[in-house]
Parts: C-alpha cells; sequence; structure tokens
C-alpha cells in the first residue's frame, strides 16, 4: 500500500502512464481509498490542461543565455 507522500512523488510519473503494472494498481487502489488524493489529481490535470492552453511566448535571447549559462554550471 503507498501512502499520500508516496502518491504525490509518484504524481507525474502515473499521469505520464510510465509507472509499472504493479504501481499503478497500488496507486489507483490509494485513489479509491482517499478523498484528499482523488482532489490532489483532479487539481493536478486541471492545472496541466490550463498551462498546455497559454499562448507560447519566446524567452528574450539575453535571459536565455542566463539561464543555459546557470543551467552548465548547475551541478559544479
Amino acid at each position: 500500500m503507498i501512502t499520500c507522500r508516496d502518491l504525490t512523488e509518484l504524481v507525474t510519473d502515473y499521469l505520464e502512464g510510465r509507472l509499472s503494472l504493479l504501481e499503478r494498481i497500488k496507486f489507483q487502489f490509494h485513489l479509491g481509498m482517499c478523498s484528499h488524493c482523488r482532489a490532489y489529481i483532479r487539481q493536478m490535470k486541471q492545472t496541466i490542461q490550463m498551462l498546455g492552453k497559454l499562448p507560447e511566448e519566446p524567452i528574450p535571447p539575453d535571459i536565455r543565455e542566463e539561464l543555459l549559462r546557470r543551467f552548465q554550471n548547475w551541478k559544479r
């Protein structure tokens, strides 16, 4: 059986279909028992749906270069 904390850690893999059959069964069983986690999943799905409707805006070149520089040095 998984806990609510486990569920929040697995939610992305669940929504993207990356859980194994056993993990998915445990996940769905927990959802069947926990109204709070069902609400959390609904909120996550709504958030993803709404974010998908946002227009894509280009990143200004100076900000893009700064982000790339920071990501390249992230693990150093």
